[in-house]
Order: structure tokens, then sequence, then C-alpha cells
């Protein structure tokens, strides 16, 4: 139990994707300028990120290195993403029409988000059993989502903020990103990289 804590811990704050590895920067940045589409890009981020992680570790140790085909691995990988992309898409576009708007062009955008693919090639490489690799790709969704609310949240506040003319828009964005990398750097060191 307490390991399944040390990954989830580990994937939210200490090996945040976003914030120490730099994945998933486009939607950070481009979908961040609301609250609600920020919770609503981290909650599919999240869904599809659980379920990568479930779909892709099976794949991958029964069929990938079971038939010894690793060549096939970024393939099925990416299968496995689109596929899950294009579930998330329909199901948003059907029941939230609004919401599929605002979102825009970063909802099919999952599909290439570097973090997901980053999640699904990391599972094998730390050797994760299949709880584990759950575990692990809830607790980076849970991460992404909680850096896309706080990210959100100050830009929200940061439009009724007396911010320089300079630094208005990208640049005052870019460097409270860089803020927040700093704070979650803090957190290195206390749960290792689990």
């Amino acid at each position: 139990m307490a390991r399944i804590i040390l990954i989830l811990l580990g994937a939210v704050l200490v090996n945040n994707f976003v914030l120490r590895y730099f994945l998933g920067i486009c939607p950070f940045l481009g979908v961040t300028g609301r609250v609600s589409s920020a919770i609503a890009m981290g909650f599919s981020v999240t869904f599809v990120m659980t379920l990568t992680a479930a779909i892709v570790w099976p794949i991958n140790h029964f069929i990938i290195q079971g038939l010894h085909l690793p060549f096939l691995e970024y393939v099925s990988d990416i299968l496995v993403i689109a596929s899950l992309v294009q579930i998330i898409e329909m199901f948003v576009r059907k029941t939230s029409p609004a919401l599929y708007r605002a979102l825009g062009i970063y909802l099919p955008l999952i599909t290439t988000n570097c973090s997901i693919l980053f999640l699904a090639l990391f599972i094998p490489l730390r050797k994760y059993s299949f709880l584990d690799s759950i575990v692990f790709g809830f607790g980076a969704g849970i991460g992404f989502t909680f850096v896309m609310l706080m990210m959100s949240a100050i830009r929200e506040e940061l439009d009724f903020a007396e911010v320089p003319k300079s630094l208005r828009g990208a640049p005052i964005t870019l460097i409270t990103a860089g803020l927040l990398a700093l704070v979650f750097m803090g957190f290195t060191g206390l749960l290792g990289s689990a």
C-alpha cells in the first residue's frame, strides 16, 4: 500500500509531467485562460492517461514482450492513445457542445500530447506492475489537472492585476509557469522517484 501511495504522490508532485519534465506544455499554456476549460482538459487528459496505462501494460507485457516485438511498442501506444482520444472527443461533442467549442483544437491534440506518450513509454522502463501502472497513470493525470487548475486560477487573477504592459500576455504566463516549476522543484527528494 505504501508503494502505491508513493507512486501516486510521486506522479502528482515530485515527478509532475508538466512542471518537471515540461511535457504537455501546449495545452498547459493554451487552455489555462479559464478555469472551466482547464478543468475539462485536465479531466480528459486524466481519463486518457489512466486508461492508456491500463491498456498499454497488458499489450506491452503479453504481446510486445511476450512475442519479442519491441519495434511495435510505439505504434501500439499511439494507436491506444488515438483511440481513447477519439472516444473522449465524441463524448464531449455529444454531451457538451459548448465545452467542445471552448476546448477547440486542444481536445484532438490530446492525441499528440507528449505527456501521454511519455507515460506509455515510461511504464515498461520502470517495470511497474499492472496496478502500479494504473496508479501512475491516474497520478500523472491528477498532477496534470492540478497544475492546469493552478495556472488557470493564477491567469484569471492576472486579468485583474496591474501587469506592466511589456509583460502582459505570454511573458507573464511564461514567468508564472517558471515560478510554478520552481515551487514544484521543492518537492524533489521528498518521495524519491517512485
